[in-house]
């Protein structure tokens, strides 16, 4: 799920390895070539009963790779209307700067009554790299049938632009409204929620396995949270790494913390404000 949705960027250590961004990484994780059958993936469900989004909401983390610290990561939230708008910065800090810099941008947005997705894009400048992507999620023309997701891409660097289409189902999520999404189910410890994630031109059948009740620390303090980890339904994705999101056990489930623990190294977002 768009790492899933993991915002930042790293670097490996290898020479030989070309620099890749870790939302990239973590999309191969959990979102196999091919994906699966848009007519074949697993419904979005509504929200819980009861559950509410929040009016306007700031999230900050702290983000570490290995022992060092990364970067910092925002999400900001603000409903408007019957949409909740999201958007995220993931800047690289410090001697990270030094290796290679990166300052990102995304934004998203969902219908905070279904949870469907209704667009995702994303500005990104990785050293000289520099592009613009919009993905917009297109309803279906008729009930039964199938959305369609169009993605515009533009190369700032290049001057050049790209146009892709694919079907979708009819509601899916994306890699940046998805932290949130998960956020508004119920999390029972032995549970599963499944969704359709969009993304990069496929549609990935993902399962959120609710694992545990665990206490967390993180700058901003010390949360009693419920374990959550995303497998994708299709393709081989065993030995590619795990990734954990601990949301509080609370009304609000909010994400505290976020781990990738992939074959590079390991990348950890502590919370660090609420706002």
């Amino acid at each position: 799920m768009a790492g899933p949705w993991v915002m930042v960027r790293a670097q490996t250590t290898s020479p030989a390895t070309p620099k890749t961004t870790l939302a990239q990484k973590l999309s191969n994780f959990v979102s196999p070539r091919g994906g699966v059958d848009p007519a074949e993936a697993p419904a979005l469900q509504p929200p819980a009963a009861g559950y509410s989004f929040p009016q306007k909401q700031t999230l900050t983390y702290a983000v570490d790779w290995r022992v060092f610290t990364a970067g910092v990561a925002v999400f900001k939230l603000e409903q408007v209307g019957p949409v909740t708008k999201v958007s995220a910065t993931a800047d690289t800090v410090g001697a990270t700067n030094m290796i290679y810099q990166v300052v990102d941008r995304f934004q998203s947005s969902f219908n905070t009554q279904t949870g469907c997705s209704v667009g995702f894009s994303k500005q990104t400048q990785e050293g000289r790299r520099k592009v613009s992507s919009d993905l917009i999620f297109q309803p279906p023309a008729a009930a039964g049938q199938l959305g369609k997701q169009v993605q515009v891409e533009r190369n700032l660097v290049k001057g050049t632009v790209k146009q892709l289409e694919a079907p979708i189902p009819a509601c899916v999520t994306d890699s940046l409204s998805g932290i949130f999404y998960v956020g508004s189910q119920r999390l029972i410890p032995g549970g599963d929620i499944k969704l359709p994630l969009a993304d990069a031109m496929r549609t990935v059948a993902v399962t959120m396995r609710v694992e545990a009740h665990e206490e967390v620390k993180t700058p901003a303090g010390t949360f009693q949270t419920i374990r959550v980890q995303p497998t994708a339904d299709a393709g081989v994705v065993k030995n590619r790494g795990t990734i954990t999101i601990w949301y509080t056990d609370d009304p609000r489930h909010l994400p505290v913390q976020i781990r990738a623990k992939l074959f590079w190294g390991t990348i950890t977002f502590h919370l660090q404000s609420v706002t």
